[in-house]
């Protein structure tokens, strides 16, 4: 069946616990379809930023609001044995009743390079990480010996008091074959920030199913300025060129390259970031750069355009990675001035 298209938001939980609780009850309030929450593994500890737990963040934001579906966008298999998924899951699930919760997972390298574990072996894993899931959630006895991860767990009674349902399980895929797993196993497949609509397309090729396709994308808004619409778009496009110079060179080289990017302009924002934070980093960011990386950024029409080029490559489901100034007036705008006229 044919996705439906959604807007959400990627919230990073590398910010106060009470923040991001009374941000997500404007998320709701304003017509958001989702938040994913992305947790800040230790390269945000570099840059003085505490590192949250996403399991445990959702469940809170899930008993917050009333009506938005809540996503791990992503945690990784190598952080928690699949089993301990599951129960986290459950928690979600009972917090936010049926119907709104997503599970994603993702390799998350960075995580991988700081805990120095690192692997080449991720296709297996993520494979036995998502049947796990799904099958102890299933509720029935089940047993399964993987690569990886193994998994005995026996089945709920009928008076157990839990939920039964099943989540839709996401995989979050840069490189080809696990973008074509995420087609093959998963319900959704997520695309990593600095996403563009030419890296949409190249994602549909390798999903080859007709399965939801989520989009992590920088953005911010004004109602009037568009440079200043665009500088949160800016400082965020910082944060993560600068990542991906430092961190994940291999795996983010197609993602660069259809975007037009070259490898050696982010030495300049890297260099920046590692001198002075995100707010250095922004300054290195030129308009040509930021226009390449393709935000949903600047007034309301602005941003109307870019989710339907997005809508017109394949995506099915909009990421909104909101940064800059003010940004519960910045969801006000975006609930008011632009999701009506987007779907």
């Amino acid at each position: 069946m044919p996705q439906p298209f959604r807007i959400g938001v990627m919230q990073l939980t590398m910010e106060p616990l009470a923040e991001m609780l009374a941000t997500a009850e404007v998320m709701d309030r304003v017509g958001m379809d989702t938040i994913w929450l992305a947790e800040a593994y230790p390269w945000w500890r570099k840059h003085g930023m505490e590192a949250r737990s996403s399991t445990v963040t959702s469940a809170l934001i899930a008993e917050r609001t009333s009506r938005i579906a809540v996503g791990w966008g992503i945690i990784s298999p190598f952080t928690r044995h699949p089993v301990q998924v599951a129960m986290d899951a459950r928690v979600v699930q009972e917090a936010a009743g049926p119907g709104r919760f997503l599970l994603g997972f993702g390799t998350s390298k960075i995580f991988l390079n700081n805990a120095r574990m690192q692997t080449k072996r991720t296709l297996g894993p993520m494979r036995d990480a998502v049947a796990i899931a799904r099958g102890v959630l299933g509720g029935g006895l089940f047993q399964y010996v993987g690569d990886t991860w193994s998994a005995a767990v026996p089945p709920l009674s009928e008076e157990a008091e839990s939920p039964r349902e099943v989540p839709p399980v996401y995989v979050a895929a840069t490189a080809p074959k696990m973008q074509a797993l995420a087609g093959e196993i998963a319900d959704g497949c997520l695309t990593p920030s600095i996403t563009t609509p030419a890296f949409v397309r190249y994602t549909r090729e390798n999903v080859k199913a007709d399965v939801d396709i989520g989009c992590t994308i920088v953005a911010s808004i004004h109602e009037s300025d568009r440079a200043a619409g665009r500088d949160g778009a800016r400082e965020i496009a910082a944060m993560y060129l600068a990542n991906k110079f430092q961190n994940i060179k291999g795996s983010a080289d197609t993602l660069l390259e259809l975007a037009g990017i070259e490898m050696d302009e982010l030495a300049p924002v890297a260099e920046a970031m590692e001198r002075g934070g995100r707010l250095a980093a922004k300054e290195q960011v030129t308009d040509s750069l930021l226009d390449r990386c393709k935000p949903i950024a600047g007034t309301p029409a602005d941003c109307i355009a870019a989710i339907e080029e997005y809508r017109e490559a394949g995506c099915t489901h909009v990421m909104l990675e909101l940064w800059g100034d003010d940004r519960r007036r910045q969801l006000e705008l975006f609930g008011g001035h632009v999701l009506p006229h987007v779907r």
